[in-house]
């Protein structure tokens, strides 16, 4: 594979199951090593980090985005999204302002202290969304955010996260299966068997 994505642009990375878009998108946020070639965030290449240095990239420039939310039950909105900071070590304060402020911004904030099984899908999406943001990443990988969400309320993530990427100017990288989600992005990137299409090659 051999890709290049300005900052700023919203990516759709689709092809069929096993053919490689979610271990792609595991080793661009530096969860696992490409046995070879380079990965560069930033200018940064991922192959000098040891797993400290690793941990230290994904906590400071990316933001992750699972098809499954990843909700910690025993916490409420506020701490779920105030996660991120308490491992770069913000107090408490300004942990809980940021993750409201980052609430309010997805719609979320008249449910800052419901747990996660007191939400809706759709909700869930939305706090793990502003889990993502609220550090402030320069590049977000989504991995299928709207798959376990019913069409109308997987519009409305992909709206927020459209808008998000425009407002922010955050660069995003999103696996989906779905094909009308993908054509809400700036580029779409087809996968085969561990390798990009090229755009006379892909699919419909």
């Amino acid at each position: 594979i051999n890709l290049f994505v300005p900052e700023g642009m919203f990516v759709a990375i689709v092809g069929r199951s096993g053919s490689g878009k979610s271990t792609l998108l595991s080793i661009i946020g530096a969860l696992d090593r490409p046995s070879s070639g380079h990965v560069l965030i930033n200018g940064c290449s991922l192959a000098s980090l040891n797993p400290a240095e690793a941990a230290f990239l994904r906590n400071e420039l990316i933001g992750f985005v699972f098809q499954s939310f990843h909700l910690l039950p025993r916490m409420t909105a506020w701490e779920n999204v105030a996660l991120p900071l308490f491992h770069r070590g913000v107090g408490r304060s300004a942990r809980k302002a940021r993750a409201l402020a980052m609430l309010d911004r997805v719609g979320l904030a008249d449910r800052v202290c419901h747990r996660p099984e007191q939400l809706s899908g759709g909700q869930r999406q939305r706090v793990a969304i502003a889990r993502a943001l609220v550090g402030e990443p320069r590049l977000v990988l989504a991995d299928e955010p709207t798959g376990n969400l019913d069409s109308g309320t997987g519009a409305q993530v992909m709206n927020l996260l459209r808008a998000l990427n425009k407002d922010l100017g955050v660069t995003i990288l999103m696996v989906t299966h779905d094909r009308a989600m993908a054509r809400l992005c700036d580029k779409i990137i087809e996968i085969s068997d561990g390798r990009i299409l090229s755009p006379d090659e892909m699919a419909g």
